[in-house]
C-alpha cells in the first residue's frame, strides 16, 4: 500500500472511521440502527458533529423508493446542522467550534459553466448528501447519523447565536424558496407574489417574502391555515384553492408565484392568477405527471419554471439575509425514536411546519 512521505497512510489509505445513524433498508421504509463508514477527513474536509438534522419530504419519497433511484441501505438527511470537530490542512473559513450546516450538496465537479457561476446545484456531477456516488463507488449517507465529513466548500457558516434546531430547514426549504426569489427578480419591494402550499416550503417563503418587502397571498387548500398565514407569518392575504370566487377575484393579479406543492394538482388556476408575463416557480416535485396548458403562457408571455435548491455562494448569503431579518423554520423537535412516527404524519401532512430530529441528545450507537 502507497504511505505518504513521512511514513503514514494518507486520510483515504487510513482505516474509515465508523459513523452510526439510521437507515431505510428496504422500500418498507422503516428506519432502524445502522452502523457504517464514514471516509476520514481529508486536506480540505471537516468533521461536524451532527446535532439536529431536519426532516424533508424528499426523505419520505427517498427511503420509499418514490423516484425509483433508491440504493438501500439509504442514510437520508440533507438539513444538517452541528459543530466542527475536525479540519484539514487545506480548510481556510472554518475552524474547530464553529457552527455549521450542510444543505442537499457535498460535491460538484467545480469547473464546469454551472460551478464556476456559483450554480454548483446544477452541475451535471454534483453528489446529494445521500443516495449519490462518490468517486471511490461509495453511496453518499445523510444527517440522519452521529457524524459527517464534507469538503469545506458545501459547508455553510451560521451567524452566532443563531437557532441551530430551527436553522437546519433552511439548509433545504430556506434556499429552495429564497434562490428563486433572488433568481426570478421577486424579490423586489412591492411586488406581489403568491405561495402555494403552507408547509416546509411555503412557511418560510412568507418569512422571507416579507424580509424582502413583498406583499404575499397564501393559496392553501386548507381553511384553517387562513389565520395561521396572515395573523402569525405575516402573508398579507390568504386565497382558499377550492373557492371558485375567490380564484376568479385573483385573475392577473400576480408578478410570480412560488408552488411548493408536491401533490398532483391543477396548473391552469394558478396560471390564470398571473399577470402578463408572470413566473409560476415550481419547487415541489410530484410523484405523478401534472397536465401541462400552454396556451395561457403563449397568449400572455407567461413563464412557467423549475427550481431546485441554489449554489453555495447563494446558500451562505440565505443563512447571513436569514440571521440578520431572525428568519427561522417552525419546528417540532423530535427524537430519534419518534422518527419512524414522523414519516407517517409526514405523509399526511400533518407537521406545522418542519420535523427537526435532536441528534446529539437522542441517537445512541446501536
Amino acid at each position: 500500500m502507497a504511505m505518504a512521505e513521512n511514513g503514514r497512510k494518507t486520510a483515504a489509505e487510513q482505516t474509515p472511521r465508523m459513523a452510526f445513524g439510521l437507515a431505510a433498508m428496504d422500500i418498507s421504509g422503516v428506519l432502524s440502527p445502522f452502523t457504517f463508514p464514514r471516509r476520514n477527513n481529508g486536506p480540505s474536509d471537516v468533521t461536524i458533529k451532527i446535532l439536529y438534522c431536519g426532516i424533508c419530504h424528499s426523505d419520505l419519497h427517498s427511503i420509499k423508493n418514490e423516484w425509483k433511484d433508491t440504493v438501500y441501505p439509504i442514510v437520508p438527511g440533507h438539513e444538517i446542522t452541528g459543530v466542527v470537530v475536525e479540519t484539514g490542512s487545506e480548510v481556510l473559513k472554518l475552524k474547530v467550534g464553529d457552527k455549521v450546516g450542510v444543505g442537499c450538496l457535498v460535491g460538484s465537479c467545480r469547473s464546469c459553466e454551472n460551478c464556476i457561476h456559483h450554480k454548483e446545484n446544477y452541475c451535471p456531477k454534483l453528489l446529494f448528501a445521500y443516495n449519490s456516488l462518490e468517486a471511490d463507488g461509495r453511496v453518499t449517507r445523510g444527517g440522519y447519523s452521529n457524524e459527517i465529513v464534507v469538503e469545506e466548500h458545501f459547508v455553510v457558516k451560521f451567524p452566532e447565536g443563531f437557532p441551530l434546531d430551527r436553522g437546519a430547514p433552511l439548509l433545504c426549504a430556506g434556499i429552495t424558496v429564497y434562490s428563486p426569489m433572488r433568481s426570478f427578480g421577486l424579490d423586489r419591494p412591492g411586488m406581489h407574489v403568491g405561495v402555494v402550499g403552507l408547509g416546509g416550503l411555503g412557511h418560510v417563503a412568507v418569512k422571507f417574502g416579507k424580509a424582502f418587502g413583498v406583499k404575499i397571498t397564501v393559496i392553501s387548500s386548507s381553511p384553517e391555515k387562513e389565520e395561521e398565514a396572515i395573523k402569525r407569518l405575516g402573508a398579507d392575504a390568504f386565497l382558499l384553492s377550492s373557492d371558485a370566487q375567490q380564484i376568479q377575484k385573483a385573475k392577473g393579479s400576480m408578478d410570480g408565484i412560488l408552488n411548493t406543492v408536491s401533490a398532483k394538482h391543477a396548473l391552469l388556476p394558478l396560471i390564470l392568477m398571473l399577470k402578463s408575463e408572470g413566473k409560476m416557480i415550481m419547487l415541489g416535485a410530484p410523484d405523478q405527471p401534472l397536465e401541462f396548458p400552454v396556451l395561457p403562457l403563449l397568449l400572455e408571455g407567461k413563464v412557467l419554471a423549475g427550481s431546485c435548491i441554489g449554489g453555495m455562494k447563494a446558500t451562505q448569503e440565505m443563512v447571513d439575509f436569514a440571521g440578520k431579518h431572525n428568519i427561522a423554520a417552525d419546528i417540532e423537535l423530535i427524537s430519534v425514536d419518534y422518527v419512524n412516527k414522523a414519516m407517517e404524519r409526514l405523509a399526511k401532512g400533518d407537521v406545522r411546519y418542519r420535523f427537526v430530529i435532536d441528534v446529539s441528545n437522542t441517537l445512541t450507537p446501536p
